[in-house]
């Protein structure tokens, strides 16, 4: 069990689908949407690339919910290891969104599973840099895939498995382990 969940974390540098295998460089229709001002995190943000994600994640109290669903989940350790990995990381905005009680409920011990599908669905194997990541289906470390696409104002947009859509935020959080980027809605993946 425990190594099926570190294969799907490493899965998970992967379940971020955004950007996986069907992203490739291309800057001419990449996009960019960094905002500091939409997150905690300053415009001159303090150098974190020696830092793990888990630790970048710990220290912005925007992220507060996603760490405590992290170490639910049984991912701590995994989302601190070597990577590289490429995190979508959902705002404590972002988990308020979802229906009443549904983070609560995650969160149960007897729910795990089903929150560390849900956590692996926003990670992608491999470090990709928003100047590499280009509209198509991404592959998470879930398993399961999403859609990358541009949205008319230029921002990136994620469509999940259940048709929602999340936006991109802020871009290029690098970390010693992977590259985080900021949406603004937690990503389901497809009901089974």
């Amino acid at each position: 069990m425990k190594n099926r969940k570190l294969w799907a974390t490493i899965a998970v540098a992967a379940s971020l689908t955004l950007i996986g295998a069907a992203c490739t460089t291309d800057s001419s229709t990449s996009t960019s949407t960094s905002s500091a001002a939409e997150t905690s995190m300053p415009s001159a943000a303090p150098d974190t690339s020696s830092m793990t994600i888990t630790e970048i994640a710990a220290s912005n109290p925007d992220f507060t919910t996603l760490v405590a669903a992290v170490e639910a989940a049984g991912l701590t350790e995994t989302l601190s290891g070597t990577g590289p990995y490429t995190v979508f990381a959902p705002t404590n905005d972002a988990f308020a969104a979802l229906p009443e009680g549904t983070v609560d409920t995650l969160l149960k011990p007897k729910n795990q599973d089903q929150l560390a599908a849900i956590l692996t669905y926003h990670v992608v194997e491999g470090q990709v840099m928003a100047a590499d990541v280009q509209p198509g289906e991404v592959t998470t470390v879930n398993g399961a895939t999403f859609e990358v696409s541009t949205g008319m104002d230029g921002s990136v947009e994620i469509t999940d498995g259940q048709g929602n859509t999340a936006t991109v935020t802020t871009t290029d959080i690098e970390a010693s382990n992977g590259v985080i980027h900021v949406i603004d809605a937690v990503l389901l993946p497809p009901s089974s």
